[in-house]
């Protein structure tokens, strides 16, 4: 089967449900953290702060594993990665169960972000190979996998932990992590044909830019997003506290945010397979400052906040993903999962120091207001390196027909 013929072919569409099930499965470390919180505190007789700091170490890892795992992808396969992120995963969830202090279970989950870091990025990158046509769509149901965890791994160990300890749940994701990953990662050992990559790098579009500065462009645009994205994401359950609501109130406008950004993701995903990334990313990010500014004039009822929060779901769910795709339209096809990961790893240090400093505001001035203006520039700052990559931007070359 030629290039044209397997790439957006029926394997190419197996593929990607295949590897959305690892996205789905692997990125349960971004969750596992966050529900062990108050058992953590507890047993440790630890603060909150403290306690939160297996989530901040995860982070670490996962901003990690999405550059190292992506040279791998792009030197041995996603297979390869994914075996890996089994192991790791595996070792990880059994060593923290044993674990009997507090700076052990930290130190640990740096291991567990490194190899949840693996279930995102590296996934995008590979996928992204096995499409043409569809490659916004692929990539972006595949980055869906994180949203989708977020909304199925809490509720299944949120009820676990009801009848069972934080420990036996590590040891049960433990088992998980290998017996479900390990089988999906050697059904990805197929690489991508020669010709398709030889077909990627004709259709590369030509910028005048270098591209080592274009890709510090758009690591700074990606930090300057997921800036503007931590505050609510990160804070809204605090902020619905601040409000007057329960936390499980704020915990459900999150879910609701999730979900939007789940469509989202897939409604930007075919967007930007008709008006390529960057088009795609300066809707998406148009469309969050517009969103963050609705919180700005909020009443405190709680179902507008709902309806907001909706609305910023439905918002900024395709931002990310769209990176991919214009790694994939600016950069050699070789390189992608080394410079994808790059890029994601500075949204994620977008989403860490946005969590922190959307905080330190809220406790210096006393409310969220001025830290959604913080969120509101740096989304600025996104869409302007955005419009500088477009002006750049050459007239795309017509895409050769291989056979």
């Amino acid at each position: 089967m030629g290039a044209t013929g397997i790439l957006d072919s029926r394997y190419s569409w197996g593929r990607l449900v295949l590897t959305l099930g690892v996205a789905t499965i692997g990125n349960v470390g971004m969750w596992a953290v966050v529900i062990v919180i108050p058992s953590l505190q507890a047993e440790f007789a630890i603060d909150r702060a403290g306690a939160s700091l297996p989530y901040t170490a995860t982070m670490v890892g996962f901003a990690l594993g999405n550059v190292l795992t992506g040279r791998i992808v792009d030197r041995v396969g996603v297979s390869t990665a994914v075996l890996l992120a089994a192991l790791i995963l595996g070792v990880g969830y059994a060593a923290t169960a044993m674990a009997e202090n507090v700076t052990l279970v930290i130190a640990l989950h740096v291991l567990i972000g490194l190899g949840t870091g693996a279930c995102f990025g590296p996934l995008m990158a590979d996928i992204s190979h096995w499409f043409s046509k569809w490659r916004g769509t692929a990539v972006a149901l595949v980055a869906s996998g994180n949203y989708i965890a977020g909304a199925f791994w809490p509720m299944v160990l949120g009820g676990m932990l009801e009848t069972g300890s934080w420990r036996g749940i590590y040891w049960t994701l433990a088992i998980i992590m290998v017996v479900a990953l390990v089988p999906l990662a050697l059904t990805l050992r197929r690489r991508v044909p020669q010709a398709a990559m030889v077909q990627s790098e004709a259709e590369r579009r030509s910028i005048d830019l270098p591209l080592g500065t274009l890709k510090w462009l758009l690591a700074l645009a990606g930090f300057g997003c997921c800036m503007a994205m931590a505050m609510p994401q990160v804070h809204m359950v605090s902020l619905a506290v601040d409000l007057g609501c329960a936390p499980v109130v704020g915990a459900q406008i999150l879910a609701v945010m999730l979900f939007g950004g789940v469509i989202s993701r897939i409604v930007f995903g075919a967007v930007a397979d008709r008006l390529g990334g960057v088009k795609t990313l300066l809707i998406g990010a148009t469309l969050q400052c517009f969103a963050l500014s609705l919180y700005l004039p909020f009443d405190g009822m709680v179902s507008g906040l709902f309806i907001v929060s909706l609305i910023f779901g439905l918002s900024q769910g395709g931002i990310v993903p769209s990176y991919a795709v214009i790694v994939r339209e600016y950069f050699p096809a070789r390189q992608a999962g080394t410079l994808i990961g790059l890029v994601l790893m500075a949204t994620i240090i977008g989403m860490a120091v946005g969590g922190w400093v959307s905080g330190y505001i809220r406790d210096v001035t006393g409310s969220y207001e001025m830290a959604f203006l913080n969120g509101i520039a740096f989304n600025i700052l996104n869409m302007a390196v955005m419009v500088l990559i477009l002006g750049k931007t050459r007239t795309p070359r017509p895409r050769p027909a291989i056979a």
